[in-house]
C-alpha cells in the first residue's frame, strides 16, 4: 500500500496543504499558521487532521515557507555580531554606492542587520599570503564582550577569504570555543570575489538561520522520521538539515511561482505575470518562456548574492497594518498575524 504524501505552503498568516492519499486522492486544507494555545505547528496540525486514523505511512513532505521572508521584512531575525577585518567596519554602510533612485528627494537608506560591527586583526593578501595575523587573545575578548551583552550569533568576513578561507576558519573555531550557537562564515556562504556581496549575505545568513532552523526541527521533530524537504530562494528542494538562511528568503514565494509557470504550461501559456498577495507580504514574479533566475538581487533592502528566482517582495500582505503619521498613511511592515486573522 502506498503511503500519504504532502505538499504545503506555510505563509504568515495561512498554511495551505495539499495532500495526496494513498488511494489517490488529493485533498486540501487551509487552517491558520498561528493560533493561541496550539503547541504544534500548523502544518503538523493539517498533516494529522487530513490522514485522521489511517495507519499508511507518510512518503514524503515538501514545504515552502516564508518563516524567513517574514523574519527579514519585519526585522524579526536573530541579533547578529558581524566581525570584519580592521579598517572594514563601515562596510555594509557603505555599501556598494550604488544608487538607483538617483532623483528621490527623501531618500530612506535601509538599515544593516547585523546589530554591533567589531574590527579584527588578521588579513590575507590577493595572493593568500599573511598580511597581519589573527590575534586570538583579541578575538576572544570580541566574542567574549559579545556573549556577555546575550548575543549568540556571529558572522564573519574578511577580505580574500572566499579564496584563502584559513583565517575565517580560525575564527569560526573561537566562536566555537566561544559558544555561539550560529556561525556563518563568508567562505562557505557566499564564495565570491566581492567583499561587500560576501559580507551581506553572511549577515543575512546569519541573521535568518537561527529562526529558520527553530521552525525546522519543530516540524522534523514533529513528523518523525518522515522525509522532509523545503524549496529554496532558486525553485530547488533541498532537505531539512541543510536548508538555511540565505536560500530561504524566497522559498514560499518560489513554491508560488514554480506551481503558476508549471500550470500556466499545461493550459498551453508561456508569458505570465504571477500575483500572489499574502496576509504579511505580496509577491510578484514575471515568466516568459520559462522560470527567470538571477545570481544576486535585493530583498527588503538586503543584497543577497545567493542563485534565487526573479520575484519581487513587499511587506504588504492583506494582514499588514495600516499606521497614519498625520501626513500619509503606510503599509506594513509590521502584520497582525493570524490571531485570530488579518486586522487593521
Amino acid at each position: 500500500m502506498a503511503g500519504w504524501q504532502f505538499w504545503i505552503d506555510r505563509g504568515g498568516t495561512f498554511t495551505d496543504i495539499v495532500a495526496r492519499a494513498p488511494d489517490g486522492r488529493l485533498i486540501t486544507s487551509k487552517i491558520l499558521s498561528e493560533q493561541v494555545g496550539r503547541a504544534d505547528d500548523a502544518a503538523a496540525v493539517g498533516i494529522a487532521a487530513i490522514r485522521g486514523s489511517d495507519p499508511a505511512p507518510i512518503e514524503l513532505v515538501r514545504m515552502g515557507t516564508t518563516v524567513a521572508t517574514n523574519a527579514l521584512l519585519e526585522r524579526k531575525g536573530s541579533a547578529t555580531l558581524l566581525l570584519v577585518g580592521r579598517g572594514f567596519g563601515d562596510l555594509l554602510e557603505i555599501g556598494t554606492q550604488a544608487r538607483p533612485r538617483l532623483f528621490d528627494l527623501a531618500i530612506v537608506k535601509p538599515g544593516v542587520l547585523a546589530v554591533c560591527t567589531v574590527e579584527i586583526a588578521g588579513r590575507l593578501g590577493a595572493d593568500g599570503v599573511i598580511v597581519e595575523p589573527i590575534d586570538p587573545a583579541e578575538v576572544r575578548a570580541v566574542l567574549a564582550r559579545a556573549y556577555g551583552d546575550g548575543l549568540r550569533t556571529v558572522a564573519i568576513a574578511l577580505i580574500h577569504a572566499w579564496a584563502y578561507p584559513e583565517l575565517e576558519q580560525q575564527v569560526a573555531a573561537l566562536a566555537r570555543e566561544a559558544g555561539f550557537s550560529q556561525i556563518s562564515v563568508s567562505h562557505e556562504v557566499a564564495p565570491v570575489m566581492r567583499l561587500v556581496p560576501r559580507a551581506e549575505t553572511t549577515v543575512a545568513d546569519a541573521y535568518l538561520s537561527p529562526v529558520l532552523r527553530h521552525y525546522v526541527d519543530q516540524v522534523a521533530r514533529s513528523l518523525g522520521d518522515v522525509p522532509l524537504f523545503f524549496m529554496q530562494s532558486h525553485g530547488g528542494l533541498v532537505e531539512a538539515a541543510r536548508f538555511r538562511g540565505k536560500d530561504a528568503v524566497l522559498s514560499g514565494p518560489a513554491g508560488g511561482i514554480v506551481g503558476a509557470v508549471r500550470t500556466a504550461e499545461a493550459a498551453g501559456f508561456s508569458h505570465i505575470i504571477g500575483f500572489d498577495m499574502g496576509g504579511t507580504s505580496t509577491d510578484v514574479a514575471l515568466a516568459a518562456g520559462g522560470l527567470s533566475r538571477g545570481s544576486g538581487r535585493e530583498v527588503a533592502g538586503v543584497r543577497l548574492c545567493v542563485p534565487m528566482l526573479d520575484i519581487e517582495t513587499v511587506a504588504a500582505g492583506g494582514g499588514s497594518i495600516i499606521s497614519f503619521d498625520g501626513l500619509r498613511l503606510s503599509v506594513g511592515p509590521e502584520c497582525a498575524g493570524a490571531e485570530p486573522g488579518p486586522a487593521w
